[in-house]
């Protein structure tokens, strides 16, 4: 009825069931009801309310169990009265929606016993007028939450009630029953009233309700149709139009003229409502929600707890006094939940089951990596990339950052290897200067052992730049400084192996090597062996040098701060020229491991490259199955052990002879094989 097309001269005065459907969705969402059951008789309006139900409680994420109709013609047969009660009893659903009217309500009341299931919220859209000697008679298990039209008191309204009289209206056989209703003792004090009749009577529709809805709908809708009549009147008075009689006012007008001013009217009633038809002919009105209620004394109590205007802006078109809902004591729960399974907390997510509604669903928790942080949520949303969900999975915590600080147990212990191992150098570079005029110092070039100790102690304290948390100077400086300091020790001992070939060649007859012999062969070796890795190092800096570099995704809840190596095959060409100058002079100490030398220290440089490349080729599998700060523990780890190495096999023989066998440090004792 509410299409202007097909029906233009229709008006309702009171909400039609879409507003009624609305408001009754509003309720079942501000209690999280989700899981309900509907009875309803199976007339056309109530069928389509049934369907826009529907339509509202699915949209709205919510399911419908069950949904029983009974016939509103035909007696109910018991098939059909054991079905609706097999529901009702069965039902998980903790909320049912009873959509029906006055004389439904008694119907069904009286063929099952809805008024004893325990543990059930009935919604209803009527406010239920039980008789009293029914409300006397049954042990009310259940809370009912009634929609009811707006009820007002009309002013002088009561005062009609109690003063109408039979006598006034004699053709209106509803008159003396309502008369005599008043003077029953039932009656609210308000509305009652003395006769002398004594007949008890069996039904007060009138006494037990609070208000008196029906009539105000009335009186508004009187009121609209005179405010109407009187604009069209006025109206016409203002162009001097005169009428010749009722006829002829009202019969040629009332048809098409009165639509227009009765669409457009717009008054304010004797309470101070302004009222007014919207675009569909209905008048602006809403619905009251009351709680009823059966006391211990067997008595009804109806309170409004809340109310809904379709009209009214968003926000404000629903509002609800919960502590005026007084429930059941059979609720285990206050307010009663009706769900078909539980809710997810926090750090779940739903899960359907097969072949279910979207209601019934059991409870995952969220995967690695995502959270929620409400509950009975439909998915669950992955991190910042920069942040971890916590144990529980309900919020995003930041990433642990990690790295190899100062701090920490590893970090201490390698900084301490790395300091004791530069205070041994240290040492051991003050007992070469101090017996530096020594045979066994000054033996194959003392110059390049200086060279060598001081790059192995530039190499213990290249290894703290690998310590502590990344930036961009010690990034840049960690591979190149290493690289390079690396490659001057190296070609500083290849140049001493060199050195001991020539030495042994040059003694021999008519040899052309004595040419070579001197500081100039050797210092050209380290200057061009070590100058060619600072190019390396400097080509590398320029195309893609090392930067700093937040690792997100290798660990699970950390952020490795690492330094990206840039162009990583310059790394590994940095790694593989030390390995190529370490090749060479172990071949080079291998071949002159067996000449004849009291001393001969091409055996222990053949040993010191053997250390160094065991260490460095293992380190490069390990270091590529390692992240974050063990990764670095292991680089710094193989620069230690290959320096420790290189001053084990080449020097500390030496300090050996000079600090404990010094009678062996002498001229004639170091070239006594060779001259033999």
């Amino acid at each position: 009825m509410s299409d202007a097309v097909k029906f233009p001269y229709f008006y309702r005065t009171v909400p039609n069931e879409l507003n009624l459907c609305a408001g009754i969705v509003r309720l079942l969402k501000h209690f999280g009801w989700t899981w309900v059951g509907i009875i309803a008789p199976d007339d056309d309006s109530s069928l389509r309310a049934v369907q826009i139900l529907k339509r509202g409680i699915e949209q709205n994420g919510g399911c419908i169990e069950f949904i029983e109709l009974f016939s509103h013609t035909k007696f109910m047969t018991e098939e059909k009265k054991d079905n609706i009660n097999e529901s009702i009893y069965t039902s998980s659903a903790n909320v049912i929606i009873f959509y029906c009217n006055e004389d439904t309500v008694i119907y069904l009341l009286h063929k099952i016993n809805i008024l004893r299931v325990p543990g059930k919220v009935w919604i209803t859209t009527n406010e239920l007028f039980i008789p009293s000697a029914f409300i006397q008679n049954t042990n009310r298990k259940s809370n009912f939450l009634a929609f009811t039209v707006v009820n007002k008191n009309i002013p002088s309204f009561l005062k009609f009630v109690r003063e109408v009289n039979p006598l006034l209206l004699p053709h209106d056989p509803n008159i003396k029953s309502w008369w005599e209703s008043l003077c029953d003792s039932r009656c609210p004090e308000s509305i009652k009233k003395s006769c002398s009749i004594n007949e008890t009577l069996n039904s007060l529709p009138h006494c037990v309700t609070r208000y008196f809805g029906k009539s105000y709908n009335i009186y508004n809708a009187v009121y609209a149709l005179a405010h109407a009549l009187h604009d069209m009147v006025m109206s016409d008075f203002g162009n001097n139009i005169t009428w010749s009689g009722a006829s002829q006012r009202f019969g040629g007008y009332l048809p098409w003229k009165l639509h227009h001013y009765l669409k457009n009217v717009r008054f304010k009633n004797s309470l101070g409502e302004e009222l007014f038809f919207d675009k569909n002919g209905d008048l602006v009105n809403g619905y009251n929600v009351l709680n009823i209620v059966s006391l211990p004394n067997r008595t009804l109590s109806v309170e409004f707890v809340a109310s809904y205007n379709p009209y009214a802006p968003l926000g404000q078109d629903f509002t609800i006094n919960e502590k005026a809902i007084v429930w059941d004591s059979s609720f285990t729960q206050k307010p009663p939940q009706s769900k078909c399974s539980k809710s997810c907390p926090p750090g779940f997510r739903k899960l359907t089951r097969k072949f279910e509604v979207v209601c019934c669903y059991d409870c995952i928790q969220c995967p690695e990596g995502e959270v929620s942080n409400q509950t009975d949520m439909d998915s669950c949303t992955r991190c910042p990339e920069d942040q971890w969900p916590n144990k529980k999975r309900n919020s995003c915590i930041p990433k642990v950052r990690n790295y190899l600080s100062y701090e920490e147990p590893l970090g201490i212990a390698l900084t301490l290897i790395s300091m004791i191992v530069f205070i041994i150098i240290v040492v051991i570079l003050g007992i070469f200067i101090y017996y530096r005029d020594t045979p066994i110092v000054r033996a194959n070039n003392r110059d390049l052992s200086y060279i060598i100790l001081i790059s192995l102690m530039l190499s213990c304290l290249c290894s703290l730049l690998f310590i502590g948390q990344p930036n961009k100077i010690t990034c840049l400086l960690r591979q190149t400084a290493f690289g390079i300091i690396f490659s001057i020790s190296l070609s500083s001992i290849l140049a001493k192996t060199v050195t001991v070939v020539i030495a042994f060649q040059a003694t021999k007859p008519g040899s052309k090597l004595r040419n070579w012999m001197g500081s100039r062969i050797s210092n050209s070796i380290v200057l061009s062996c070590s100058l060619l890795q600072a190019v390396f190092c400097l080509v590398w800096l320029v195309t893609s040098p090392p930067s700093p570099h937040l690792n997100l995704q290798s660990e699970i809840g950390t952020i490795l701060i690492e330094c990206k190596e840039g162009l990583i095959i310059a790394f590994y060409f940095v790694l593989g020229y030390l390995g190529f100058l370490s090749g060479i002079s172990f071949i080079v100490a291998f071949l002159a491991r067996n000449l004849p030398d009291s001393f001969n220290e091409a055996k222990y440089i053949t040993f010191s490259m053997l250390v160094f490349c065991s260490v460095w080729v293992s380190f490069i599998p390990t270091y590529l199955s390692t992240r974050g700060k063990y990764m670095v523990a292991v680089e710094i780890f193989a620069i230690l052990a290959s320096s420790t190495g290189l001053l084990g096999c080449i020097f500390i023989p030496k300090c050996y002879i000079i600090l404990i066998r010094p009678e062996r440090n002498s001229r004639k004792y170091l070239t006594k094989n060779w001259n033999d």
